[in-house]
Parts: structure tokens; C-alpha cells; sequence
């Protein structure tokens, strides 16, 4: 099939939705299908350069709901799409959500395929889709098959947008992320580890495990804080590290996708304090697929990924003394953390993107042939 993934956010910048369109589109290609991928310009895209991704406009990125979001820009949008989608006549329209300017919105204007959105946020509330409802009400129309990567992102669309939804989670390159890759060399002479991973942005949550981690070092005093990411609001966090603990934080900036698993691979624990607005937690797999037990803030999105008490445990979100409490009590038992890692591991498996894509090409199918 010829197949096109398409949304306004994508590589160079990181995120939940351009880690699923890379994995889906590079797996859908290793199955032998025609897969290309359309998503705005960011200026420098590599390593994001290919033959089979378009670049269509400038992305800007703005602040929205303790997060940001990517707004494209491009007078030209409309005219060069239309011209695309009609000489590359694709069977498969794949738009990543959420629904609305730019992309998605002229792509479901002008596309005689059979068009599928995958939504992955989750929200209390959206303004965007009350601003937007009346206009994307028509196009909504045009959409064959729906897909939410959680039930709890099929829940934060469905207020605006009731319909039936396939659940399709997030996937995972559990050959990438594994138990046995090679360590960062620097790292290895440090113990124990906690891992960070994400953009540096309040949702994350990342200034609550800097108030956690001195509680962390009174147990272990050699306990060493691993920060791997980058964002806008780097310099603040940097600053937000108390005098008293920065020999002990070590902020890895951002770290190429053939080194990230590596960090993984290094720590003893990941962490990941996010406050809310996360569907699914595609971090968590990575550390679950890596073999490492993990302690989160107990947001619905995490539920969805992860147990309580087998892969990982959770603790009260904000709660800066609960986030304290659970890293060191799995710091001082070796023994849990190393079922927990396994038992993750375990749970990864069924998520490759290997079952992932077969699933998701199971809906086209069924969609191409029954109408859904």
C-alpha cells in the first residue's frame, strides 16, 4: 500500500507523536509498503533528511498547557499540498492528532484516500477543538478509521468528537531499547543512577525530582542525578539545582538516538515525575524495554503502560516526600528492582512495533474492506 503519515510535529523535535510516526513509518517500509511522511520544517531537520519526508512550511513552536505546541506557518500550504496528494494518489492518509491548523486540517480537505487519525494527547479540556469544532465538524466526516493510543486519550477527543475508536497503543523497538547494551563509559564509576528523560518543560515534572533528590542523597550520599534532554527552559532548570547537590546532577543535554539506549542501559533507576497532560508514557516503555525498574507520578496516562508494584511503582503526583520515599526504598532493595526490570522487559515485548504495525495495518484492512 502507499501510505502517508502526516501532522504538524515532528523530528527535530522530540516527542511522544514524532517518536511513533519514525517507528511506524520505518516499519511500514520494512514490510514493503510505499510509506512517506509529510511535517512541517524546523529550519536544520538532520538528521531527519530522506527522500521519502516533505517538508511543508516552518514550525514555531508556542506554549500550551504547561507544554508547547507547534504551530505551522506557510502561505504556500494549501497550493503545494493539493499538488502532492494528487500526483502521489496515496491508498492511506495516516494523521497523527491533534486535529486542527495546519496540516492535518488541508490534508483531510484535499485527500481522496481513506484517511486515519491516531489522537495521542491527553486534556481536561481543549479550547482548540471548542474554537474549531464547527469548521473540523466537516472534515471529521471524511475520517475512515479512528485510533487513540489509550483509553484515556480516546476519552479526552471523544467530548468533542463521539465515535467509535480502535485502541492502538504506542510501540517500542525492543531490539533498540534492551537489557544488554553497552553503558555510557563515564557513568559506570558512579552508583547508583537515576535517569531522567524529556523536554524541559513544567508538565514534565523535572523540578520535583530536583526537590526530591536531596532526601535521595541523605540515604545515598553518592547517588548521582542523570538529566538527558534539552528544551527552551533549560537554563531555568539549571539554575532551579540547589547549590549543595550540582556535583551530584549531571545534565547530558540532548542525546542522539543511537546513545539514548545507552543511558538507559546506565542507570539503576528511571524516573519520570510528569504532572499530567501524558496519554501513554512512551518513556516508560523504554525503560521497561531496557530492563530498569521506574518510579512515576501516578497520572491516568501512566496507568495505562505500567502496574503498581510490578514493573515499577508510582507515587502522589507534586508530591515531592512520596517521589523521595519510592526511589529510595527500590535503591535499598536490589533484589525488587531486578524483578521489576524483568518483568518489564517482559511487558515491553508485547509492544514492538512489529505487533504494533501489524495491528495497525489490520485496521486498514479491515476498514478497505468492511467500511469499519
Amino acid at each position: 500500500m502507499k501510505i502517508l503519515i502526516v501532522a504538524d510535529d515532528f523530528y527535530p523535535h522530540t516527542g511522544g507523536v514524532p517518536e511513533h510516526m519514525l517507528h511506524l513509518w520505518q516499519s511500514l517500509r520494512n514490510m514493503g509498503h510505499d510509506a512517506k511522511i509529510m511535517a512541517p520544517s524546523f529550519g536544520k531537520n538532520d538528521p531527519y533528511v530522506d527522500e521519502n519526508i516533505t517538508r511543508l512550511g516552518r514550525g514555531i513552536l508556542f506554549p500550551k498547557n504547561k507544554s508547547f505546541s507547534i504551530l505551522n506557518l506557510g502561505l504556500t500550504i494549501p497550493w503545494k499540498l493539493r499538488r502532492f496528494l494528487d500526483r502521489e494518489d496515496f491508498d492511506i492518509v495516516h494523521i497523527h492528532g491533534p486535529l486542527g491548523p495546519v496540516l492535518p486540517y488541508y490534508v483531510l480537505k484535499y485527500s481522496n484516500a481513506k484517511n486515519f487519525v491516531t489522537f495521542h494527547a491527553a486534556y481536561k479540556d481543549s479550547f482548540g477543538y471548542l474554537l474549531w469544532e464547527p469548521v473540523l465538524e466537516q472534515y471529521f466526516r471524511k475520517i475512515s478509521g479512528l485510533i487513540a493510543v489509550s483509553e484515556v486519550a480516546r476519552d479526552s477527543v471523544s467530548k468533542y468528537f463521539p465515535s467509535k475508536y480502535r485502541i492502538i497503543p504506542n510501540g517500542i523497538d525492543t531490539n533498540r531499547f534492551r537489557p544488554d547494551i553497552e553503558s555510557i563509559g563515564y557513568l559506570e564509576k558512579f552508583s547508583p543512577k537515576i535517569l531522567f528523560v524529556g523536554r524541559f518543560e513544567p508538565r514534565k515534572g523535572l523540578k520535583y525530582l530536583f526537590q526530591a533528590f536531596p532526601m535521595v542523597l541523605r540515604e545515598f550520599p553518592s547517588a548521582k542525578l542523570i538529566v538527558v534532554g534539552s528544551g527552551v527552559l533549560e537554563r531555568y532548570y539549571r539554575r532551579y539545582v540547589d547549590e549543595h547537590i550540582k556535583e551530584h546532577v549531571i545534565f547530558a543535554g540532548y542525546v542522539s538516538p543511537d546513545d539514548l539506549p545507552k543511558y538507559y542501559a546506565s542507570c539503576d533507576i528511571f524516573c519520570s515525575p510528569a504532572t499530567g497532560g501524558e496519554s501513554f508514557g512512551i518513556v516508560l516503555l523504554e525503560a521497561m524495554s531496557s530492563g530498569k525498574p521506574i518510579v512515576a507520578f501516578d497520572n491516568p496516562g501512566y496507568k495505562t503502560v505500567m502496574q503498581d508494584g510490578v514493573q515499577g511503582l508510582f507515587c502522589k503526583t507534586c508530591d515531592v516526600e512520596s517521589l523521595a520515599e519510592k526511589v529510595i526504598s527500590l535503591l535499598k532493595d536490589k533484589k525488587r528492582m531486578k524483578k521489576m526490570g524483568a518483568r518489564g522487559r517482559k511487558k515491553a515485548l508485547t509492544y514492538d512495533w512489529q505487533i504494533i504495525t501489524k495491528r495497525i495495518l489490520d485496521f486498514y484492512a479491515e476498514v478497505l474492506h468492511t467500511g469499519y
